[in-house]
């Protein structure tokens, strides 16, 4: 049986997300450049680059870029943004990376983490960011921060878009935020309705202090934590997301 990552970013992906912008993406990239006070020229490595939107900004802004996702549907969308091949766009698993290494910067953003049920395989993928990164080399990790969303969680929404129902409903249990999602053509003539899509998305819930456990075991510390892209600092109640910003440890 697949796993519901393997499942889950295909094209429907492209429906359901393609309200996320380029604009915004741009305004990301400028803060965690000056987060990371990186060199022009600078070798970055985007894990789980999906579309492409954060790689695409790094590439603009003077950057050697590397963007590695396991989903093909979103890496031809990723191509098909990057006409000219300035990125070095690669399928692969993050936990097991055809990569050598020496990055200035890894970069795995908007929850592209929490995937799996067991820590180690979570501590495998962290240990690939440790691989990855240089002497002197840094890292950020952009995860939900788990006490806002369990506050802030919208149990059902729905939405029209390109004559597609998009139904999603999410709910905290055993640890993690799952969302599920349904997806109904309503382009059909009546009586020939299409069955409806059905997907799974599924985050494990990690505290700033269990991250920076699984952090110490890859070889790597936590220096500084941001509540979002417009917050310098981290509240643990409050802030929106968890913006994880470290180094190899000494």
């Amino acid at each position: 049986m697949a796993e519901w990552y393997e499942q889950s970013f295909g094209e429907d992906y492209l429906l359901v997300y393609k309200h996320r912008d380029f604009q915004g993406a741009k305004h990301e990239v400028h803060k965690m450049i000056s987060w990371l006070g990186l060199p022009a020229g600078a070798k970055v490595l985007d894990l789980c680059c999906g579309m492409g939107r954060h790689a695409m900004a790094l590439e603009e802004a003077g950057y050697e870029v590397t963007g590695v996702d396991l989903s093909e549907v979103l890496l031809r969308e990723a191509r098909s943004n990057d006409p000219e091949q300035r990125i070095t766009w690669l399928q692969a698993d993050m936990r097991n990376l055809p990569l050598s290494g020496g990055f200035d910067a890894v970069v795995n953003l908007f929850t592209s983490f929490g995937y799996f049920e067991q820590d180690a395989e979570h501590i495998k993928v962290l240990k690939q960011v440790r691989r990855m990164l240089k002497p002197g080399g840094q890292f950020i990790i952009d995860f939900l921060n788990p006490e806002y969303t369990k506050a802030h969680l919208v149990p059902e929404s729905e939405r029209l878009d390109e004559g597609q129902l998009i139904k999603e409903r999410r709910i905290i249990e055993d640890g993690y935020v799952k969302k599920r999602i349904e997806i109904i053509d309503q382009t059909q003539a009546a009586g020939s309705a299409a069955e409806p899509r059905h997907y799974l998305e599924r985050i494990k819930l990690y505290s700033q202090e269990q991250f920076a456990a699984m952090l110490a075991e890859a070889g790597l510390v936590l220096e500084k934590v941001h509540g979002s892209y417009d917050e310098d600092s981290f509240d643990p109640l409050t802030s929106p997301r968890m913006i994880m910003v470290g180094a190899i440890a000494e």
